[in-house]
């Protein structure tokens, strides 16, 4: 039985990638053009295929697989005056098929992020933001023990089960151009389970039968690195913790890091390791933690020049 159709999600996103290259491209001349608005865009699109095989007689063991990873990254910051509006869309999915095994998800994530902040002085600005974190597609815990004695693939998350959807309020503290810390002392929460089954098991914190659970009062805190820390290197890492003020435990804390270090071979190659580690109470009492290695095409553009330092 295969849980997944690749083609669903992975053709979308490549094409995405492909129209956002050639519109990107079609743009820009030898030269990195002036941009006569306020606005700053950063877009990173990326496609990677790795795969083993093995023959019959092979005495060091393994399996015949293939993987394809696609991920799409683009921000749009817009500065004027007092003035600044920020957006970030973060995709990726990617599959891994092993010999004998359905396909499988190995990344899958969608992520939104608009912010608008009004700037107090050099190092700090009053913000709110909007966030929207969820996937494109079902997720199995696989080979699970059924009543009967038998074993199944069972499902545990999709499209919007979860979702999480966050408002946040406050201010954000940002000494230098690759760190900024948001502090958002008033950030409502709504989590969203629409399948029916997890919902009725009261997966991820709603009450059993309900699709939604809203936190009124919760705070919240971002940090956000982003800096090639050498020629050809960038580190990019993303922290958030999450805390409802009615549930002020220490065990129920939700955390996520998300760090990302990556190499650039050519203009076209990059190599990049990365992984995410995860606790959040609601979903099980332990830390989770996601790992990949990526080598393959990229596309990056950018509409303006970073500044030396």
């Amino acid at each position: 039985m295969q849980h997944v159709n690749a083609f669903k999600v992975i053709l979308p996103l490549t094409l995405v990638c492909l129209f956002s290259f050639l519109s990107a491209n079609g743009q820009q001349n030898d030269t990195i053009p002036k941009d006569t608005t306020y606005w700053k865009k950063d877009f990173r699109g990326g496609l990677s295929f790795n795969q083993a095989s093995f023959s019959e007689n092979w005495q060091g063991g393994g399996v015949n697989s293939i993987g394809l990873n696609t991920n799409l990254t683009y921000k749009a910051n817009y500065r004027k005056d007092i003035h600044s509006w920020d957006n970030t869309i973060d995709l990726g999915y990617g599959l891994v098929k092993n010999e004998d095994q359905g396909s499988r998800k190995s990344v899958d994530r969608l992520f939104l992020d608009t912010k608008y902040g009004r700037i107090l002085n050099e190092k700090w600005t009053f913000f709110t933001s909007l966030t929207f974190l969820s996937q494109f597609d079902r997720g199995y815990e696989y080979d699970v023990e059924q009543a009967d004695g038998t074993m199944r693939d069972s499902l545990i998350s999709e499209f919007m089960s979860p979702a999480f959807i966050t408002s946040s309020w406050g201010f954000e503290y940002h000494p230098v151009d690759y760190f900024t810390l948001r502090l958002g002392p008033f950030s409502p929460r709504l989590t969203v389970v629409n399948n029916d089954q997890l919902s009725e098991a009261g997966a991820y914190g709603v009450d059993p039968g309900d699709k939604t659970r809203f936190e009124s009062l919760a705070f919240q805190m971002v940090a956000d690195f982003n800096k090639d820390i050498a020629e050809n290197l960038n580190l990019k890492w993303k922290y958030m913790m999450f805390a409802n003020y009615k549930e002020l435990e220490v065990k129920k804390l939700d955390h996520r890091l998300d760090l990302t270090l990556a190499a650039k071979v050519n203009k076209f190659i990059d190599v990049s390791v990365g992984g995410i580690l995860l606790y959040d109470y609601d979903q099980i009492d332990e830390l989770q933690i996601s790992q990949a290695l990526n080598l393959g095409l990229v596309y990056t553009y950018k509409n303006y020049k970073e500044k030396k330092k």
